[in-house]
């Protein structure tokens, strides 16, 4: 019964409201803080996932060993490998695609990967006027594999040990 009368006058009272509006009155007269975006950034995770790169071994030869991992474990069927056997035995890819507008960036690619070949670096800020534009083919992964590759190592380095 007292249970019962505690929430009546809880509910009459309109306790929640003012609680409610307790924390908008503290957060009111705070200065407010603003980005000026292209000038400025916001603090990015090392596990942050944005465009895809691939990456090369310090000798100057693609990662990418075409076993097809990631393309399996993609659910947007985004990735499409096509690969052939080389001279000496190995295999590599002779096609790497990536459609982002299929793409959801959820890692999945970069987990399966056993040699770390494909990753997804920190940037962002991309764009394509007609949809072929962000349909990258190998070249272009490689290409911006190698234009950040220092970048991709620190950011590897700094989540290994959640890894």
């Amino acid at each position: 019964m007292l249970k019962w009368i505690q929430q009546f006058f809880k509910t009459f009272l309109l306790i929640e409201l003012l609680k409610g509006m307790a924390v908008t009155g503290r957060h009111l007269f705070l200065p407010k803080l603003t980005i000026q975006y292209p000038e400025q950034h916001t603090p990015m995770s090392p596990r942050f996932r944005g465009l895809h790169a691939q990456r090369r071994y310090e000798n100057g030869e693609e990662r990418c060993i075409a076993c097809k991992l990631c393309e399996a474990a993609c659910p947007a069927l985004a990735i499409h490998i096509e690969s052939a056997q080389r001279e000496d035995g190995t295999r590599r890819t002779t096609r790497y695609d990536i459609d982002l507008t299929k793409c959801i960036f959820c890692g999945y690619c970069e987990e399966a990967c056993p040699v770390d070949a494909i990753v997804e670096t920190h940037i962002f800020a991309y764009h394509g006027e007609k949809r072929g534009d962000l349909y990258y083919t190998k070249e272009m992964l490689l290409a911006v594999g190698d234009q950040y590759e220092a970048e991709i190592a620190r950011n590897k380095a700094a989540d290994a040990k959640y890894r």
